[in-house]
C-alpha cells in the first residue's frame, strides 16, 4: 500500500482531482468527514495533513509522497525526493515593504527588522547579501508588521499581490517562484519504485495535459 499525505484545503481538492484523472485514485475524499485516514483501495491510502506538516510525514517515511509547496521544502530544508512539479498553487516568495521603498535604500541599511513566517528563508537571503537582521517569527498578518513600523520589511508568500497592495506595501525584491510539488520518501522511492514511478509518470502526464 501506498500512503499520500495531502493538504488540507483547496491545494489538496486541486491535487486530488488530478490524482483522479491519472487514475492514482478513484474517488473523492468526503470533504465533510472527520476522519483523517482514508483507504480508498488496497493499494492507496490518504492522509489528510496541515499543509506545513505535510514533508515531516513524507521525510520521516509516515507517508510514502505527498504534495507539498516549494516554500515549504525551501523553509524546512526537507530530505525528500521531488518527483514532479504540479503547477499548482502558483506564488512567489518575496521581500515587501512601505510603498515607495526602494531596493536600493533597504538593502543600504546595515541592520534590518523582519517579519516572516519563514525564518530560515529570510536568515539566509539576508546572510547571503551580508546584511545584519533580526528576524521576527510570525504565524499570520506578516503584512502588519511592517504597517505598524515592528519591522522594517517582510518576507512572505504572495499570488496576487493584491493584499500587499490594500495594506500599503509593495515588493521590492523577488526571491523565488513557489508550485506545489509531488515529494517521495527516500526509502520508499526504492522500496515501492515500480508503483511510485508509475504514479509520478501518470500524474506528470495528466498535469503537462491540464
Amino acid at each position: 500500500m501506498i500512503t499520500i499525505a495531502l493538504p488540507k484545503g483547496r491545494l489538496g481538492e486541486e491535487a486530488e482531482e488530478i490524482m483522479i484523472k491519472a487514475g492514482v485514485i478513484r474517488k473523492k475524499i468526503p470533504q465533510d468527514s472527520r476522519k483523517l485516514i482514508f483507504d480508498l483501495s488496497d493499494t492507496v491510502r490518504i492522509l489528510l495533513i496541515r499543509a506545513q506538516d505535510v514533508a515531516t510525514y513524507v521525510e520521516m517515511g509516515t507517508a510514502d509522497i505527498g504534495i507539498v509547496g516549494k516554500d515549504v521544502l525551501v523553509e524546512h530544508n526537507s530530505e525528500v525526493l521531488e518527483l514532479t512539479d504540479l503547477k499548482l498553487g502558483y506564488c512567489k516568495m518575496v521581500v515587501a515593504a512601505k510603498k515607495g521603498t526602494t531596493k536600493e535604500n533597504l538593502f543600504s541599511m546595515d541592520f534590518l527588522k523582519v517579519g516572516t513566517k519563514y525564518p530560515s528563508i529570510a536568515k539566509k537571503f539576508f546572510s547571503n547579501i551580508s546584511i545584519q537582521s533580526e528576524i521576527i517569527k510570525l504565524y499570520g498578518s506578516v503584512e502588519l508588521a511592517a504597517v505598524t513600523g515592528m519591522s522594517d520589511c517582510i518576507v512572505d508568500i504572495v499570488s496576487t499581490g493584491a493584499t500587499l497592495k490594500d495594506n500599503g506595501l509593495e515588493v521590492v525584491e523577488e526571491l523565488f517562484e513557489s508550485t506545489a510539488r509531488l515529494v517521495c520518501n527516500r526509502s520508499s522511492f526504492y522500496r515501492e519504485l515500480e508503483a511510485i514511478e508509475a504514479m509520478t509518470s501518470a500524474i506528470g502526464k495528466t498535469v503537462a495535459g491540464a
